[in-house]
Order: structure tokens, then C-alpha cells, then sequence
């Protein structure tokens, strides 16, 4: 049976990650290690000024007061007795769409995965969080999100990964998607993300988040199919070198 090992930034307690959980056991045996609290927006943070200590939430499952990279590296060297076959991250109750996957917790453990030389895949509901109103997450919401992550998953388990790449995955809030688009990464930036508060004795404090996101609409983008009801899977690769540059600077830079 292939061993799965299933992480995220939501936390332990998230709807996500108990849907997300549940249906990859129909690939195999799967173990949970997720932070005890939500770790969103911390990219690819390490724990490096307090112990860590992992707590069994149930059979193969902890969590850990970590981020989710903490959790990869804690999972996969002591808590696991056998090395995964894969690891999937998620369900993140949000998209990780462009610009977004340099901060996303989601993202980095598979992120850190890859860099265990363990298949990763990265798996996002794109939830509208622009739209107004309260935002109910149920189980249901995941429905679409866990079927896509089985389903590549299964077709990772098989085929493998090229080196140094994970799927980052994104996956619409609709009852059903329209398919599959094999995308790249969009760029998307927040308007006006800092809002200026005063406590009441007129103090100024700051809060990062919460502006408009304004996104390329460019061809073949990540951010693109997702708009139009597509499932967007992304193939991330660690190596951020710009080549091209370098191959320039090397030519045309006299230093």
C-alpha cells in the first residue's frame, strides 16, 4: 500500500484537511501531521527558537505547534516509520493563485517535500474572499478539491514528478468544475493591502491584507482557468534562477 503523508496551514482542526484526509485513504495509508493552530501566509518558515512537540490527535495523526514546514521535516524524519510515497498539502481554504505562492504555507511544505526528494503536490479551494459577507467553510465546500487531489495523487503515485517540482493545484468553489487546465503562474498584487488603525489612546498600528487583488488575466495563468471555473494545476520548480538573465549578465555585465 503506498504511504501518503497529508500537511497544511490551516491547521489540524480545518475542514480541509479532514476531507482532504479521508478520500486519499482510498489510495493508501495515510498519516496527518498539521500545526495545532492556523500558519497561514508563513511561506517557508522554520522553528528555530523553541522545542517542538508533536501531539497524537488520533491513528497516524498529529499535530505539532509548528509551521507547516516544521511538519514535513518532524513528519518524515521521526514520526514516520517508513518514508512517504507522496506528500499532498491541503485542502487550503483559499486559492494559492500567482503571486500568492511565495507566502503560502500550503505551498511550502510541498515545497519542502520536493526538497526531501518526496512527489508533492500543493492543493487550494479558491474561495472568493472578496465577495462580501461571512464566509460559511463546510465539508461539502471540499468535495470538488479532495476528488482532484485524489485523483492526481493517484496519477503522481504512478508517473512520478520531474525533479525539484511540485503541482500546485487550484481548484474553484463550485459544486463541479469544467476540467482541467495545465497553467502557469499569474502575477497577482493587492490594492491599498495596509490599513492604518489607531487604538484609543491614538496610537497607529498597521494591518497587512485586505485590499482588492488586482491579476494578470494573461493567457494559460493559473488565476485565468480558475476564473473561468477550471481546475488550475501548476508545475512549480524550486530552482529560481532566471537563466536567460544570467546567460545576459555573463555576457553583457563588465564588473
Amino acid at each position: 500500500m503506498p504511504v501518503i503523508f497529508v500537511t497544511n496551514d490551516d491547521g489540524i482542526s480545518s475542514s480541509g484537511i479532514k476531507v482532504l484526509s479521508k478520500a486519499l485513504r482510498a489510495l493508501g495509508d495515510v498519516y496527518v501531521v498539521a500545526p495545532d493552530s492556523e500558519q497561514s501566509a508563513v511561506a517557508h518558515a522554520l522553528t528555530l527558537n523553541r522545542p517542538l512537540k508533536p501531539v497524537r490527535t488520533g491513528n497516524r495523526s498529529y499535530s505539532l505547534n509548528g509551521t507547516p514546514t516544521d511538519c514535513v521535516i518532524i513528519g518524515v524524519n521521526r514520526l514516520m516509520a517508513e518514508r512517504p510515497d507522496v506528500i499532498v498539502s491541503g485542502i487550503n481554504h483559499g486559492g494559492n493563485l500567482g503571486d500568492d505562492v511565495t507566502y503560502s504555507g500550503t505551498v511550502a511544505a510541498a515545497m519542502e517535500g520536493t526538497l526531501l526528494g518526496i512527489p508533492s503536490i500543493a492543493v487550494s479551494l479558491a474561495i472568493d474572499r472578496q465577495s462580501g459577507g461571512d464566509i460559511i467553510i463546510t465539508p461539502s465546500r471540499f468535495r470538488t478539491a479532495a476528488e482532484t487531489a485524489v485523483k492526481f495523487a493517484e496519477a503522481v503515485l504512478k508517473k512520478g514528478l520531474p525533479k525539484d517540482t511540485l503541482l500546485n493545484i487550484n481548484v474553484p468553489d463550485a459544486p463541479e468544475s469544467k476540467g482541467v487546465k495545465f497553467t502557469r503562474q499569474g502575477r497577482r498584487v493587492y490594492d491599498n493591502s495596509i490599513r492604518e488603525i489607531s487604538d484609543p489612546k491614538g496610537n497607529r498600528h498597521y494591518w497587512i491584507g485586505g485590499g482588492a487583488p488586482i491579476w494578470e488575466k494573461g493567457e494559460e495563468t493559473d488565476i485565468a482557468a480558475v476564473i473561468e471555473g477550471y481546475v488550475s494545476v501548476t508545475p512549480v520548480h524550486l530552482d529560481m534562477t532566471n537563466h536567460k538573465a544570467l546567460e545576459f549578465i555573463k555576457k553583457r555585465w563588465k564588473v
